[in-house]
């Protein structure tokens, strides 16, 4: 099937030059150096076709071309008899089956040829055969079986350079794709927590104002300035974020890298919403890493619009411990109102709460976050710092 296949293709120009340059050749050496009882008759026609014509089809199908060439050696040897030039088509036949062939075949090709090309030179040799034809047809046809080797043995290797480069490509392509995938989930991230957190304390604080404006006008001014304070740094935060994506030398505005000096700060949207917060950080901060930092700054911020969007709470506590190896975060409310089922954070449970689980898990740490005994909600990550 193979074979019908390919020999549907077109016959290369230059195995039909190959062809009439073989067969004129031959005919040639025939006319020049002329033998008794041998010479170009009418016999001899069918045995140059039989020792040409099938090298048109070389590529096709060459161990038979390589078959049909050694019968057209038997027939020039008998009709015409070259002396000089009868092993070229035989050499061009054995290239062309090493060409397509693998070593071992062509190892086996190589003593098959040989041997004939002996035998034929005892055969035809008139008085016995000459060492030195024996030297030179098995020479040339080793020769052929050679080379063609080597060139199908480059070819593979360059095939195979191909194959791995376009694999290393793919790979490239892929691993871009997943820079790009991570970069954007990131960023989205980043979003997510700027205004999220600072939309709904400024929702919060909208409220207080406008509960107490009349009554306490002191109270709705101060969260009138907390609102102003939260959507200034959002804004700024947003910014800094979306500057990202834009050119490379753009400027974006941006505040200092969030840490665990900032936590007081998240407390303010809190105690604006009144409710009751204590912070506590322990241990040296100074030698915790600015990733970690700011992870634990986006969890705990994160936690705190939990709060004020979902558990109604009246007290809040924010701890933060530093420790030799890791830093431990607790963020905990009274729960005064209804809370989603706790338990240990996994993907799909928010986009909060997945936010903070995979900030947690970049830097190796984990997160759980579930319902306390009293009805209150915790947080709980803890971020190793090697």
């Amino acid at each position: 099937m193979a074979y019908l296949q390919r020999a549907r293709e077109p016959i290369r120009p230059h195995d039909v030059a190959l062809v009439l340059g073989l067969a004129v050749v031959l005919v040639g050496d025939t006319l020049l150096f002329p033998t008794d009882g041998h010479g170009l008759t009418l016999a001899a026609v069918p045995a140059i076709a039989l020792i040409t014509l099938p090298l048109l089809w070389r590529s096709v199908a060459p161990k038979v071309v390589c078959q049909l060439v050694v019968l057209g050696v038997l027939a020039c040897l008998i009709t015409l008899k070259p002396t000089h030039v009868i092993s070229l088509p035989p050499m061009v036949a054995s290239y062309s089956v090493a060409l397509h062939s693998d070593r071992l075949r062509s190892v086996v090709l190589a003593m098959a040829t040989v041997s004939i090309a002996i035998l034929c030179v005892i055969a035809f040799s008139e008085g016995g055969p000459a060492a030195t034809d024996l030297v030179m047809n098995s020479a040339f046809l080793l020769l052929a079986v050679a080379t063609g080797d080597a060139v199908r043995a480059r070819r593979a290797y360059r095939v195979a350079a191909a194959s791995r480069e376009a694999e290393r490509e793919r790979e490239r392509v892929a691993e871009a794709q997943r820079m790009v995938a991570e970069e954007r989930v990131r960023i989205a991230r980043e979003v997510h927590d700027v205004v999220a957190h600072a939309m709904v304390a400024i929702n919060v604080q909208a409220g207080v104002a406008a509960h107490v404006l009349d009554r306490r006008p002191e109270q709705a001014r101060s969260a009138l300035q907390q609102i102003k304070a939260s959507s200034g740094a959002a804004l700024t935060d947003l910014r800094a974020t979306l500057g990202l994506l834009r050119e490379e030398g753009s400027a974006a505005p941006v505040r200092p890298a969030e840490s665990l000096a900032g936590l007081p700060e998240l407390a303010g949207p809190l105690r604006a919403a009144g409710i009751e917060v204590d912070v506590t950080v322990d241990g040296l901060q100074d030698g915790v890493p600015s990733p970690v930092g700011a992870a634990a700054y986006r969890i705990v911020q994160e936690a705190t619009t939990n709060i004020l969007r979902h558990a109604g709470a009246r007290r809040a506590t924010i701890a933060v411990d530093v420790g030799r190896d890791c830093v431990e975060l607790r963020v905990e409310d009274d729960g005064a109102a209804l809370v989603p089922v706790g338990g240990v954070v996994e993907p799909g449970s928010g986009s909060g709460l997945r936010g903070m689980a995979e900030r947690a898990a970049t830097l190796g740490g984990r997160l759980e976050a579930g319902r306390l005994d009293d009805g209150g909600w915790r947080v709980h990550a803890v971020l190793p710092l090697a």
